[in-house]
């Protein structure tokens, strides 16, 4: 006879309809049952743990009482929605978490139909679900919306645009604050719970029509005076003046941990109108705790945020050890090593210390580190002002975050040449994370601005050059990009020596084939030499270091010497080998001989993979700079093209 299952209640469950046919009573089972199947989960795959165990029960409790998929729940990032996809048909697949071919670590549109909006970045489901609403209500439909958004992604600027339009527009929208840092809400207990429920339900809401209708015939002046009392005496009571300000009918805080206090708050305003149909837009304080309901999670000081594959019963992550440095680590001993000298410099991030690694930073220089939150452009900007004032500010952001303030990057600091350093962390192709999260724009998006000085490391020591370069730089913005991951291993100075600028390098010489390498595909342009070496094939490698501004005496050089010129790098179609293609073309060295080919990432997105498997597919790899030279001579190619 099998041991029953452990999880008896979430094996009925293949949809969220199997939910709904649960009694109430049954829910907080569904929901231990639920986190174990998690906790589990994650456990194989790796990934981001923490914040789907704090929002378990609010997952069965949204699926429960919304009718999903034709209600839309929208969920902020994405990363606490684990859960979620166990409930809504994925579980058979939730042990392939970003893998290859496997479920995205983020909601996705493609996935599933109860992923309504797809969600890498963060404070973007309020701005999406006011379109959704606001759809509905030119479709004549009469489906509900849900945002649950962090209040960490409430740091954002962009959810408090869309709170404003929200209010003033009236549609009737939801929006749950997932409070889980005790930021903003007061103790929680019995009698927030039994507040949040009264002035969600339909007599106070009626009572409260009733009021408003009799004051409407008040003279202006007592009309103004009894809605701003009503407003203020319930913000008194339950806090939550801010969003009133905004438009939004405030309900909370609840435990959001307690489905006999979620239920019914939900239900109620669920099923709240107005006279015209509509309550307006609605936010709904739930405060939870990240990691809650695993021990190792709630005593770990991010919570197991994100997590490598980690042992049930202790929590022991089975992270590798190297003694290989990440770039991320050699770019903050970088850093640290100029600060010591030049107490001018300051550092930067936006919510994201220990992914930059600026908490190391910060560790040495408490004063001069700075976390705006999830707050990309203010960052920018915030920047451009200590530029203004003589220091010097590296702002340390993920490349694909840096997207998000590239108004604030043109005209507040390019435009007025003020000296930002940028450190471009994740720059090329990140693994699990996927596109989502991949640097592949940013040498096109940067490299046509005028003035900007960009550089990219193929080694920790070019990097630690790179680093002091920029702090050296005071007369225009620069930037580095450089790769998630451990650097090649080589040894590495103390402190930087400043690089001149727009100054490439030679690896080795040749005379056949030229490999003019951006980044830190360097080792594969040295193993693909010595193959084409192997071939009889002569061949020069050249680390061109800067993408802006070119070493144009280099790259002629290499035309003019060499049968092929090849450029490789890490980035999208429109950089660093455009840059070359127009600097050669209005040299007339287009005209010769010379047979130039750009390698760069693919245009289309790469799927979330292992970062060698991403680079097969982008065609990147030392094999693939092999056969697009032996092309380009016009030998046979015996080594193989990238996957289609």
């Amino acid at each position: 006879m099998s041991a029953p299952s452990k999880t008896p209640l979430l094996d009925r469950i293949r949809e969220p309809a199997d939910i709904r046919r649960l009694a109430p009573e049954q829910l907080t089972q569904l929901a231990q049952e639920l986190r174990s199947e998690t906790i589990d989960a994650v456990s194989v795959t790796g990934g981001h743990l923490g914040a789907g165990l704090g929002v378990v029960e609010l997952t069965v409790a949204l699926h429960y009482v919304f009718n999903t998929p034709a209600d839309r729940v929208i969920w902020d990032v994405g990363h606490q929605a684990y859960p979620h996809k166990i409930l809504t048909g994925r579980r058979d697949r939730i042990r392939t978490l970003r893998q290859a071919a496997g479920l995205s670590g983020f909601t996705r549109r493609c996935e599933s139909e109860y992923d309504p909006f797809g969600a890498g970045h963060s404070s973007t489901s309020i701005s999406a679900g006011l379109g959704m609403a606001v759809g509905r209500d030119l479709a004549g439909a009469a489906n509900q919306v849900v945002c649950v958004i962090g209040d960490g992604s409430m740091s954002a600027g962009m959810a408090y645009e869309a709170m404003n339009n929200a209010g003033s527009m009236n549609s009737r929208l939801i929006v749950i604050l997932n409070d889980n840092d005790m930021s903003i809400a007061p103790p929680v207990g019995a009698m927030s719970a039994y507040l949040s429920r009264l002035i969600s339900s339909k007599p106070y809401l009626s009572l409260r029509h009733f009021a408003k209708d009799i004051a409407d015939h008040l003279p202006e002046p007592l009309r103004n005076a009894a809605r701003r009392a009503e407003e203020f005496t319930r913000g008194l009571v339950t806090g939550g003046t801010l969003f009133e300000e905004l438009g939004f009918y405030y309900v909370g805080p609840i435990d959001g941990h307690n489905l006999d206090h979620l239920l019914p708050v939900l239900q109620n305003v669920r099923d709240a109108e107005d006279r015209d149909g509509s309550t307006g837009p609605v936010l709904i304080h739930v405060v939870t705790k990240k990691g809650h309901g695993y021990a190792p999670a709630e005593a770990s000081a991010d919570k197991l945020h994100a997590v490598a594959r980690f042992d049930v019963v202790t929590g022991a992550q089975a992270k590798t050890k190297s003694n290989v440095p990440t770039y991320t680590r050699v770019f903050a001993d970088g850093l640290i090593a100029e600060a010591e000298q030049d107490p001018k410099i300051v550092a930067i991030t936006a919510a994201m210390p220990s992914g930059t690694g600026l908490d190391l930073f910060e560790k040495r220089f408490p004063t001069r580190c700075f976390d705006v939150g999830i707050a990309e452009q203010h960052a920018v900007t915030f920047a451009g002002g200590l530029a203004c004032e003589g220091f010097k500010p590296f702002v340390a952001i993920y490349s694909t975050f840096l997207q998000r303030a590239y108004d604030q990057l043109v005209h507040d600091v390019v435009l007025q040449k003020l000296p930002v350093r940028f450190a471009l962390d994740r720059a090329g192709l990140v693994g699990a994370d996927g596109a989502t999260h991949a640097g592949t724009f940013d040498l096109a998006y940067l490299g046509c601005l005028p003035g900007i000085v960009l550089m990219a490391p193929s080694d920790e020591a070019e990097l630690m050059h790179m680093v002091a370069t920029a702090a050296a730089i005071d007369d225009r913005p620069s930037a580095i990009r450089y790769p998630r991951g451990e650097g090649v291993g080589i040894d590495r100075p103390q402190r930087g020596q400043v690089l001149e600028i727009g100054r490439g390098r030679i690896i080795q010489e040749g005379n056949k084939v030229a490999l003019l390498n951006l980044g830190s595909r360097l080792g594969e342009c040295v193993k693909a030499a010595q193959e084409l070496a192997a071939r009889g094939l002569s061949t020069t490698v050249a680390d061109a270091r800067f993408a802006k501004p070119l070493d144009t005496a280099l790259i002629r050089r290499l035309a003019l010497e060499h049968q092929v010129l090849i450029t490789i790098e890490e980035g999208s179609v429109g950089g660093f080998g455009s840059f070359v293609l127009h600097d050669l073309a209005h040299a007339g060295l287009l005209d010769g001989g010379i047979k130039i080919r750009p390698m760069t990432l693919p245009d289309r997105f790469i799927e979330q993979d292992t970062p060698i498997r991403q680079y097969d597919d982008a065609a990147l790899n030392a094999r693939h700079i092999v056969s697009t030279a032996l092309r380009a001579l016009g030998v046979a190619d015996v080594v193989g093209t990238a996957r289609a």
